[in-house]
C-alpha cells in the first residue's frame, strides 16, 4: 500500500527540510520590532491617533523606518552586568555557536540523504514517463497493486473490465493523453497560471522532472514533444541558494534562473497584439499599429523576477512575487513530480489544506441594503465617466485570453 501523500501547509519560510529558508532570502528580514513598554495606552486618545495614521501614510512610513534603526541595538542591560556576569554571557554565545555548527552539519546530511534517496526515486520517475507517453506498458503486478484498496477499503481505481488485449490496443489511445496538463490543472497554485491559450502548449508536456545541483539548489526539466509554439525541446529553471547557511543551519533560497523560450513567429503566448489606431494631426489620415503587450501565461514561470539590487531597492511587490515564483518551483518540486499520478487522478486534493472562511466573523446588518444600493451608485458614477468622451479611459491592467 503506497505511503499517504502529507500535505504541506504553504509556508513560505519553511517548505522542505533541506533548503529551508528562514527570511526567505532576498526577502526582507522580517526582524520582529522592538516594544515601546514606556508608552501607556491611557496617555493619549486612540482613536485620535488611529484616525492621524490612517490619513497620514507618510507619517507611517516614518514611524517604521524608525522602529526599524532601532534593531540590533543595545539596550544597555548586557553592559550593566558585572563583568563575570558579562563573561558567561559571552561563553554562552560560544556554546550557541557550536550549536549552530552542527545545526548546519545536519542540514548538509540531510540534503545528501534527500540526494541518496533521489537516485532511488529517479528509475520509478523515468518508468512513470516511459508508461505516460507509451513507450511502455505497465506490468501486471504493477497494475494489481494499484488496484489494491486503500486504508478505509474504497478502490483507488474502478475495477478494470477484462478486455482482450487485441482489442485494448486498438480502443485504447497511446500513453495516457495530457497525464501532465490535468496533473497540474489538479494542482491549485499551478492552475491559476494556466490559461486557455497555454493549454495547447502544455498538451505537447511528455515530462516534468528535476535535477539537484552540486551545491544547494536544484533545477526543473520540462519535456515538449515537437509542436507548433516554441522550438526548445526542453525548457528549464534553476533555483539557487546563498553559500552561507541561515540562523538554525537552514539554506536560504536567493535567486532563480528561467530558460529563454525560442517561439515559432506569432505564436509566443506570453504576450498578445493589440491594435491601436493613431491619427496624424497635421493630415488627420489614421492608421492602425500593432502593439505588443505583455500577457497573463503560465510560460511567465520562465522568466522570473528578478532580486533587488540593493536592501534599499525593495518593495513589497517584487517581495510578493519572489515568494511566489519560489513556492511554485517547491510545489513542483515537492508535490507535482512525487505524486503526479494522484494529482492526475485528483486524489492529492484531499491532502491539501484550503484557507476556509470563518462562519463567526461575519454577522448581519440592518443597513446592508443601503450599502448596496450606495455601491450602485458609485458604479454609476463610474461608469458615466468611462462613457465621458472628453476623459481619457485607463487602459486594463490585465490581458484578455483570445
Amino acid at each position: 500500500m503506497a505511503e499517504p501523500i502529507r500535505n504541506k501547509k504553504l509556508d513560505l519560510t519553511a517548505p522542505t527540510p533541506q533548503n529551508t529558508p528562514l527570511n526567505a532570502a532576498p526577502i526582507s528580514s522580517r526582524a520582529q520590532q522592538p516594544g515601546l513598554s514606556s508608552l501607556k495606552e491611557e496617555d493619549f486618545d486612540k482613536a485620535a491617533a488611529a484616525g492621524l495614521l490612517a490619513s497620514n501614510p507618510a507619517l507611517i512610513n516614518m514611524m517604521q523606518a524608525k522602529l526599524g534603526s532601532l534593531i540590533g541595538r543595545p539596550s544597555g542591560y548586557i553592559e550593566a552586568l558585572p563583568p563575570q556576569v558579562r563573561k558567561r554571557v559571552t561563553g554562552l554565545k560560544g556554546v550557541q555557536k557550536e550549536h549552530a555548527r552542527l545545526e548546519a552539519e545536519f542540514q548538509e546530511e540531510v540534503l545528501e540523504l534527500e540526494k541518496k534517496y533521489f537516485k532511488k526515486f529517479t528509475p520509478l520517475y523515468e518508468k512513470r514517463a516511459r508508461i505516460v507517453n507509451g513507450l511502455e506498458e505497465p506490468t501486471e503486478d504493477e497494475v494489481s497493486a494499484g488496484q489494491q484498496k486503500d486504508e478505509e477499503g474504497e478502490p483507488k481505481i474502478q475495477e478494470l473490465e477484462d478486455t482482450p488485449a487485441e482489442d485494448a490496443s486498438e480502443l485504447a489511445p497511446k500513453g495516457v493523453p495530457e497525464f501532465w496538463l490535468s496533473s497540474m490543472k489538479n494542482q491549485i497554485s499551478l492552475a491559476e497560471m494556466i490559461t486557455d491559450r497555454d493549454e495547447e502548449a502544455l498538451q505537447h508536456l511528455a515530462d516534468i522532472r528535476m535535477e539537484y545541483l552540486d551545491k544547494p539548489g536544484f533545477k526543473l526539466i520540462f519535456e515538449f514533444t515537437e509542436n507548433e509554439f516554441f522550438t526548445n525541446k526542453t525548457l528549464t529553471k534553476t533555483y539557487f541558494y546563498q553559500e552561507e547557511n541561515g540562523y538554525g543551519g537552514d539554506f536560504i533560497y536567493d535567486h532563480a534562473e528561467g530558460q529563454s523560450i525560442d517561439w515559432k513567429s506569432g505564436k509566443d503566448l506570453t504576450v498578445r497584439i493589440e491594435n491601436k489606431k493613431q491619427r496624424n494631426k497635421n493630415t488627420k489620415q489614421t492608421r492602425i499599429v500593432k502593439k505588443t503587450v505583455p500577457c497573463e501565461s503560465f510560460f511567465n514561470f520562465f522568466a522570473p523576477p528578478k532580486p533587488p539590487a540593493g536592501e534599499d531597492d525593495t518593495s513589497s511587490d517584487i517581495e510578493e512575487r519572489l515568494e511566489l515564483d519560489y513556492q511554485l518551483g517547491e510545489d513542483i518540486k515537492e508535490k507535482l513530480i512525487p505524486r503526479a499520478i494522484d494529482w492526475f487522478t485528483g486524489e492529492a486534493l484531499q491532502f491539501e489544506q484550503f484557507d476556509e472562511l470563518d462562519e463567526g466573523e461575519f454577522e448581519d446588518e440592518d443597513d446592508e441594503e443601503d450599502d448596496f444600493s450606495e455601491d450602485r451608485d458609485e458604479d454609476e458614477e463610474e461608469s458615466d465617466e468611462e462613457d465621458d468622451p472628453s476623459k481619457p479611459k485607463q487602459e486594463a491592467a490585465e490581458c484578455k485570453q483570445s
